[in-house]
């Protein structure tokens, strides 16, 4: 049967096939669809508006509907509140609600819409939220990449340059067959041979982000990234004396954006190979990146010694 609107509602904490599929049943079944999401308490590992924006990104022909803790009743509020939100909340009626839950044929009701139950036994997908939450990283294979890139760990190298960074990414990223993100900054400089107006260093924080993101939808686990803003940062003072808003914004992220930060040691001979300033900087850039980080509150683990040493150092911080 056709429907000329629809209503699909629920956390999506997190968005998996389960819920993919009772949102493309109803895509298929209406002109219009209309996803509803909200949760009280929020959820600190994937708030509202991360779970909303998954929707939007797989579904962006549907009108998703997005509600602050603040303005919800809370989760465990009896079934009636909860339809009485529901109501409250739609901007126009609905035809039918599609669910995989109980509480769908009262909600229908409550709404004068039919309820269309779709795999309510959980024969078509076998899977939960509940039981992806209880072991995450043993379903990221049954999650969407759009959504299984929220949840992949973002290991960063730090350090001075020529101490190391890019070989040690590189290398575990393909001792454990995962992506690898370049220093989009060293690329730049050496095209521009080294004369880089301040400008550049908002591009380089806006292609390097992109790349990584595009990155982790791409990861089984972890994505490997060669530096972050916060280097960039600081090569804006040391060269300019400043840095742009927009840079400093990005190095305010790094905090919360990364899993795991590693140090590289300058315990390696210098390798002048046209690029690099002086061993001087090195050194001057080595404490500066240390000190940003410990000012910011960001943990780091600094690694040293032999590439294999390095390698097998990372690999036992992050249990891989």
């Amino acid at each position: 049967m056709r429907y000329a609107s629809g209503l699909v509602v629920g956390s999506f904490a997190p968005l998996h096939p389960g819920h993919q599929l009772v949102i493309e049943t109803a895509r298929a079944a209406c002109d219009r669809v209309t996803v509803m999401t909200w949760a009280n308490p929020d959820i600190a590992t994937m708030p509202t508006s991360v779970r909303a924006g998954w929707v939007r990104r797989l579904y962006p022909d549907v009108e998703v509907l997005a509600f602050e803790a603040a303005e919800c009743p809370p989760d465990d509020a009896p079934d009636a509140v909860q339809r009485a939100f529901t109501a409250s909340r739609l901007p126009h009626p609905v035809d039918a609600v599609f669910t995989s839950e109980a509480y769908g044929e009262a909600l229908a009701a409550h709404l004068g819409a039919v309820h269309v139950s779709v795999d309510p036994a959980r024969e078509r997908v076998p899977l939960s939220g509940t039981q992806i939450r209880a072991d995450l990283p043993g379903h990221m294979e049954h999650l969407d990449p759009v959504v299984r890139a929220h949840f992949v760990e973002r290991v960063v190298f730090l350090g001075a340059e020529s101490t190391g960074k890019s070989t040690l990414a590189q290398a575990v990223a393909e001792a454990l067959d995962e992506p690898y993100v370049e220093e989009v900054g060293r690329t730049l400089w050496v095209a521009a041979d080294g004369d880089l107006p301040l400008a550049d260093y908002v591009t380089i924080c806006r292609e390097h982000v992109a790349l990584e993101d595009a990155a982790a939808e791409r990861a089984r686990r972890f994505v490997f990234v060669d530096t972050n803003a916060i280097t960039t940062q600081q090569y804006a003072f040391f060269f300019f004396g400043t840095c742009p808003p927009e840079v400093q914004a990005y190095a305010d992220r790094c905090r919360e954006r990364y899993t795991h930060v590693f140090v590289c040691a300058a315990d390696i001979p210098f390798d002048q190979d046209g690029t690099r300033v002086h061993p001087q900087v090195q050194q001057y850039m080595d404490g500066a990146i240390r000190n940003d980080l410990t000012i910011r509150g960001i943990p780091y683990t600094v690694v040293g010694g032999t590439l294999a040493e390095r390698v097998a150092a990372v690999r036992a911080a992050l249990g891989a």
